[in-house]
């Protein structure tokens, strides 16, 4: 069994009521989706449970935006799922939590998971909701820069837009604000809500110690992102099938690298 613990190397010193934030090399990741993996194998429904939410979701989504005729947000909407995913998957962080502790996983117990720390959960959650929205917002903007005079079909939507040199400026700019947003919504979010779930807490302390996690290990958290972005893209490139492993591997995975990075009380 991958020790999650020998691996941390030296931690930095406290700055106020931020908790420490531990130094850890840049093959850690790998480690934690290992370790996620194993949550999964040993609490099996709940993890096909929130696998199997984020498919049915992903798939409501896609009909109701195409009832809308509202098709060309439905890329943007894909996309915008990484930076709200974190506050989705807080039942798989307390799933972890539990295994952890050796103690029951139940559906009472995981579900009830957001009334912890409820109104700092709520409000990181608010906070990610409007990355989201900002995200959205912008993506229009730049859609109808490119595509306003004449819009791709749904059936030519990822041939006019992945397929096609004429677009590869809308590629470029979309790919680089999206990423701005994405760097950021990451920054703060990469382990916030799980230590908002862990401990008393708030909102603004969790995301200063996301923060200080990713400012100090750069290059391991540079390799965590891109494995979340990759994931997540192969789980929405296989119709959002994908995501019923996609979604809680990277969900329980994230409680291990909060453990790794956030030191002890």
């Amino acid at each position: 069994m991958v020790d999650l613990a020998s691996h941390r190397l030296h931690a930095a010193p406290p700055p106020s009521a931020v908790p420490r934030v531990n130094a850890i090399d840049t093959e850690r990741p790998w480690a934690w989706l290992a370790a996620g993996w194993r949550d999964m194998r040993a609490a099996p429904l709940v993890s096909a449970f929130y696998g199997a939410l984020a498919v049915v979701s992903s798939f409501v989504l896609v009909a109701g935006l195409a009832t809308l005729q509202m098709h060309y947000l439905v890329l943007p909407m894909a996309a915008g799922f990484m930076l709200v995913g974190p506050v989705l998957a807080v039942g798989l962080y307390e799933t972890s939590r539990l295994l952890e502790r050796g103690e029951p996983v139940t559906a009472r117990a995981v579900l009830g998971a957001y009334r912890r720390n409820g109104t700092q959960i709520a409000t990181m959650g608010v906070v990610l909701m409007l990355a989201l929205l900002a995200w959205i917002r912008v993506a229009l903007l730049v859609f109808a820069i490119f595509f306003s005079s004449d819009p791709p079909a749904l059936d030519q939507l990822v041939s006019r837009i992945f397929f096609s040199s004429q677009t590869i400026p809308f590629l470029l700019t979309g790919t680089v604000v999206g990423a701005v947003i994405a760097a950021a919504v990451f920054a703060i979010g990469a382990v916030s809500l799980p230590m908002l779930l862990d401990r008393e807490t708030d909102v603004f302390t969790a995301m200063a110690a996301s923060i200080d996690a990713v400012r100090q290990n750069g290059r391991a958290m540079l390799v965590w992102a891109a494995l979340i972005a990759l994931f997540t893209a192969a789980g929405i490139a296989t119709a959002f099938v994908g995501l019923a492993i996609a979604f809680p591997l990277i969900g329980h995975a994230t409680w291990h690298c909060y453990r790794d990075l956030v030191a002890e009380r």
